[in-house]
């Protein structure tokens, strides 16, 4: 015990300095015992060093503690209920075709306390949004959703009911959409918070610079692993590229668009432009590849200093230099084919067939404005998850204040639209119980009469 507390003793003093020597002292304890806990120690220490590391900054500190802290929503007045009741009450409410209130699914969402009630919530929003109420889901029960999920190791619910929003009634306001952004970006699920972000771009959602900065943090990280991505991912990496970069100025704005332009255009080419706007808040009229040029257009010409970075400028070179070779091959197969040719064509829409027959001309208008580009110094070497590392260091901490200030006014107004029903259901029950007494009472004068 003498030897394990001198141990102790010395391995706590080294790591308050961050630095670890070894001691003889160890070759005093068990060899295995005295290994295992060396290694535990210089983990320890490895963690604090990694402390000025980018990444690790990048990782902790997006949005800051008071931004997610919980305290103003927890300080709400307390509306306590034994879900079990709350549950039978609402079931027979249901059985007998009555409608659940909105006060009663906030109530039962508010009041969850383990994971086992987040999935007893999700039938009950299911169940309510399929009511007579389903248009009267209050914003604050949304963000309480999100919140008990976020506590209750149930973020995986939280998403689920919002990619399926129609079914959940799930449309969350701009600060909602950045705590649970922030969850994923700070377990590095980059994956899991572009599914958000796409959520934020079909509500177009991207007033607030915070939810800016987070989602084109996402949205730059996630791409950066390379990922293998579908038709429809493109889809809407593209389009939540697009839509956020439109919100910024500078070089991180106008990558994004042509790094959006260029996903929405490889899809236009594969599948038409149908494909690309269906269900989308985007434009209709064919040439998302036109538009990517464009933007290169527009940084070339501009006077300012605002560059296009290199990563997003390579995508779009190697995209027209894929479609290019798929259409040669496509051509070779048409001419041998011979009869089938004109079955084919008859097959692809006109205006689609159109904009694939300018891909010649994009490839020649991309070498032209790419040397433009890099003869007038418009090409960040700085890839786009580098650029915006960099605006989140520079510019989110001063974007929290403004979102705080509203989000506390927004507690304030949705408090006292609660306590507003409250009231009001006690005074309907009041009246209920007085027709109830006065009916009883006439059926008893009744009876005597």
């Amino acid at each position: 015990m003498v030897l394990r507390f001198a141990l102790n003793v010395y391995l706590s003093k080294a790591l308050s300095h961050s630095t670890l020597l070894l001691p003889s002292v160890i070759c005093w304890y068990r060899p295995k015992m005295a290994a295992y806990t060396l290694k535990r120690c210089l983990g320890a220490v490895k963690v604090i060093h990694k402390c000025g590391n980018h990444r690790f900054i990048a990782r902790r500190c997006l949005l800051s503690t008071p931004y997610t802290d919980t305290k103003l929503w927890d300080a709400r007045e307390k509306d306590h209920q034994n879900l079990a009741l709350l549950a039978s009450l609402m079931d027979r409410t249901y059985d007998r075709n009555f409608p659940v209130s909105s006060l009663s699914i906030s109530r039962f969402i508010d009041n969850i306390s383990s994971r086992e009630e987040v999935d007893q919530a999700e039938y009950y929003l299911y169940k309510f949004r399929h009511s007579p109420n389903c248009w009267y889901l209050r914003d604050w029960t949304v963000h309480s959703w999100v919140r008990q999920c976020l506590r209750y190791g149930a973020r995986d619910k939280a998403l689920h009911t919002l990619k399926n929003k129609v079914q959940y009634g799930m449309f969350p306001d701009d600060f909602t959409f950045n705590i649970l952004i922030d969850s994923f970006i700070k377990d590095e699920d980059f994956k899991g918070a572009c599914s958000v972000v796409e959520e934020v771009m079909l509500q177009e959602s991207f007033d607030l610079p915070t939810t800016q900065i987070l989602s084109l943090y996402a949205l730059s990280n996630y791409l950066a692993t390379k990922p293998e991505l579908s038709m429809s991912e493109e889809r809407a990496l593209g389009a939540s590229l697009l839509i956020s970069g439109l919100k910024q100025d500078g070089s991180i704005g106008l990558s994004a668009q042509l790094l959006g332009c260029a996903l929405l255009g490889k899809v236009e080419m594969g599948a038409g432009i149908h494909a690309v706007f269906r269900g989308m808040p985007l434009m209709w009229t064919p040439g998302y590849l036109g538009r990517a040029l464009a933007v290169m257009e527009r940084v070339a010409a501009a006077p300012g200093d605002g560059k296009l970075s290199k990563d997003a400028v390579d995508y779009l070179e190697g995209l027209l230099q894929d479609l290019s070779s798929a259409s040669d091959s496509s051509s070779g197969e048409d001419d041998e084919s011979g009869g089938d040719e004109g079955k084919k064509e008859e097959e692809v829409d006109e205006d689609d067939q159109a904009e694939r027959d300018k891909l010649p001309l994009y490839a020649s208008r991309f070498k032209d404005l790419s040397g433009q580009l890099q003869s007038r110094g418009k090409v960040d070497p700085s890839p786009l998850q580098v650029l915006v590392s960099s605006l989140v260091q520079q510019s989110l901490a001063s974007a929290e204040g403004p979102d705080m200030e509203q989000y506390q006014r927004k507690v304030g107004e949705w408090e006292a639209e609660r306590q507003q029903l409250i009231r009001r259901e006690k005074e309907m029950r009041e009246r209920a119980e007085e027709e109830r007494r006065a009916h009883q009472a006439a059926k008893a004068a009744a009876k005597q009469g």
